[in-house]
C-alpha cells in the first residue's frame, strides 16, 4: 500500500518497542456495511496484520458487542473495541470504548460529552468536508476553545480513504496539527476486503496502548485512497437495502420470525431485530 503523499512526519520519536496497527472505523450488515461480523473478523485475522479494530455501525453497538465477544471466545489475535458512528447535528462522530449506545441527533458538543461520560474517546469522522454529515472547522474550533474540556474531541480522523476524505486530506492534517489533536487513519470500510486499507500506527499493540497513544499524540495515519472499487461497494449496499426491506416486510406480514440479517449470530441478538436501536 502507498502512503498518502501529504502525510507529515510523525510528531513523536521512533517507538522503542513494538508498533501496533488499528482500524477504528468499520461498518457491518447491522447498519450500512455489506459484510457480517464473522467475515470481517476472518479477513482481519488472515489478511491485515491489524492488532486492534473498532466496529462503528451507525447509531448502534450490537454488532460491535458481538464481535468483541466472538473475538475473545475464539482467542483471536485482534482486539475489538466497541464503537459507534453517531449522527449529530454537527456531523458524524466516532465514539470508541463504549458500553452503551449513544443517542443520535443531538449537538456535537453534547454527544462528545456523552461519550466521555462513559469513559469513551470521541473522534470526528471525515471532518472538514463541505457536506452535512461532516463536522466543519468552525464547529470544531468552537468546541476546542470551550473551557469545558468534556466537549473537546480527542483526535481527528486525518486519513479517510473514501471519496469524502481524499480532496480534503491535507487540510484535515493541518487542522489536527494546529490544534494538537492525535492523527487517526481509518478505512471507513463497508465491505470486509476494505478493512485495513487505512490504519493508525501506535506504540504498543493493545487497545489500552492505543488509548494512551491517542492521549499522548503518538499516533500516525497510513493507507491508500480507494479507487473505482468504491462503486462496487455502492452497488452491494443497494442490493443489501433491498434484501433488508424484503426480509422486514416478510416478517411483519407472515409473523414467522423472519428478520433482516444483522450480520452476527442469532444467539447474540437477545433483543431481536430492534435490539439496541
Amino acid at each position: 500500500m502507498t502512503e498518502p503523499t501529504s502525510q507529515a512526519q510523525p510528531r513523536a520519536g521512533p517507538p522503542s518497542g513494538p508498533t501496533g496497527r488499528a482500524d477504528l472505523h468499520i461498518h457491518t450488515l447491522a447498519s450500512d456495511g455489506t459484510s457480517g461480523v464473522l467475515e470481517i473478523l476472518d479477513h482481519v485475522e488472515r489478511s491485515t496484520g491489524l492488532d486492534v479494530i473498532a466496529i462503528t455501525d451507525h447509531e448502534r453497538i450490537d454488532a460491535a458487542v458481538a464481535a468483541r465477544a466472538i473475538a475473545r471466545d475464539r482467542g483471536l489475535r485482534v482486539e475489538v473495541i466497541v464503537g459507534e458512528e453517531v449522527t449529530t447535528r454537527g456531523g458524524h462522530l466516532l465514539g470508541l470504548f463504549l458500553e452503551r449506545r449513544v443517542p443520535p441527533l443531538r449537538s456535537l458538543a453534547r454527544t462528545v460529552a456523552a461519550i466521555h461520560e462513559q469513559g469513551g474517546i470521541a473522534i470526528p469522522a471525515h471532518p472538514l468536508v463541505p457536506y452535512p454529515l461532516c463536522a466543519q472547522g468552525f464547529v470544531l474550533r468552537r468546541l476546542l476553545q470551550d473551557r469545558d474540556e468534556a466537549v473537546h474531541p480527542d483526535a481527528l480522523e486525518t486519513f479517510n480513504p473514501t471519496t469524502l476524505g481524499r480532496p480534503w486530506h491535507g487540510r484535515v492534517v493541518r487542522f489536527a496539527d494546529r490544534f494538537g489533536l492525535a492523527r487517526i487513519g481509518n478505512s471507513d470500510a463497508h465491505v470486509a476486503s476494505s478493512v485495513g486499507t487505512a490504519w493508525t500506527s501506535f506504540p504498543g499493540t493493545s487497545a489500552d496502548d492505543l488509548r494512551r497513544a491517542i492521549a499522548a499524540r503518538e499516533t500516525q495515519h497510513h493507507g491508500s485512497f480507494h479507487g473505482a472499487s468504491q462503486l462496487g461497494t455502492f452497488g452491494r449496499q443497494l442490493r443489501k437495502y433491498g434484501r433488508d426491506v424484503r426480509a422486514t416486510v416478510r416478517g411483519r406480514v407472515l409473523r414467522d420470525g423472519t428478520r433482516r440479517d444483522l450480520g452476527y449470530p442469532v444467539e447474540l441478538q437477545p433483543g431481536g431485530p430492534e435490539h439496541l436501536r
